[in-house]
């Protein structure tokens, strides 16, 4: 499985880390050309490299780490995302009637057809993000929801990879509108920092 960062800001590179920290390869990319990301990208560490938006996305699992204005141009980079899975890890900071009474990541998803979306990573902070998740025995909890039940189990593999505890929340409009942030309406656990004790 290949994995892809789309996105090189703060939560893009808080997610580069946490791929880092466990030593699984990792391409990043932004509208920035990749000679601009490499120092930053070395810096994190050697499982991380730049590369442009065009070679990030041959890989299988892309991570939107990008403000949510930017999924539509992300989205027309490919002519078809047959066989991909999106994680859509963006907050939606737009007005409500933008997003059709949609929850975000179902409105989000009509760009990438085909792929297989999961809502993820979205609702903590980028230190919180970046931070090593395993936490006085316990392990840093990411809410995952998607509309695709297949979808789910990989990127709950991954997150527990990367040393999270995943909680799977269901569909979009149903467990997942609690982390879903949509103009100013925050979902009710958009910003819980919770966590999961091993058994």
């Amino acid at each position: 499985m290949s994995y892809a960062i789309i996105g090189f800001g703060r939560i893009g590179q808080a997610l580069a880390q946490a791929f880092a920290r466990k030593n699984i390869d990792v391409t990043v990319a932004s509208r920035r050309p990749a000679e601009a990301l490499a120092p930053q990208a070395r810096a994190i560490g050697p499982t991380v490299v730049a590369r442009s938006l065009q070679e990030a996305l041959e890989a299988d699992t892309i991570i939107l780490a990008i403000p949510f204005g930017e999924h539509g141009e992300v989205a027309k980079a490919l002519s078809s995302w047959q066989g991909k899975t999106v994680i859509d890890a963006t907050n939606a900071l737009v007005a409500l009637e933008d997003l059709e009474g949609l929850p975000s990541s179902a409105f989000l998803a009509r760009a990438f057809t085909g792929a297989r979306l999961v809502k993820g990573f979205n609702h903590l902070v980028a230190a919180t993000l970046a931070a090593d998740p395993v936490v006085d025995g316990g392990h840093r909890v990411v809410f995952l929801s998607s509309d695709d039940e297949d979808a789910i189990a990989p990127v709950a593999d991954l997150a527990r990879q990367l040393g999270f505890a995943p909680v799977d929340l269901g569909r979009l409009d149903e467990g997942g509108a609690l982390v879903h942030a949509r103009d100013r309406v925050w979902g009710k656990l958009i910003f819980q920092d919770l966590f999961k004790q091993e058994q």
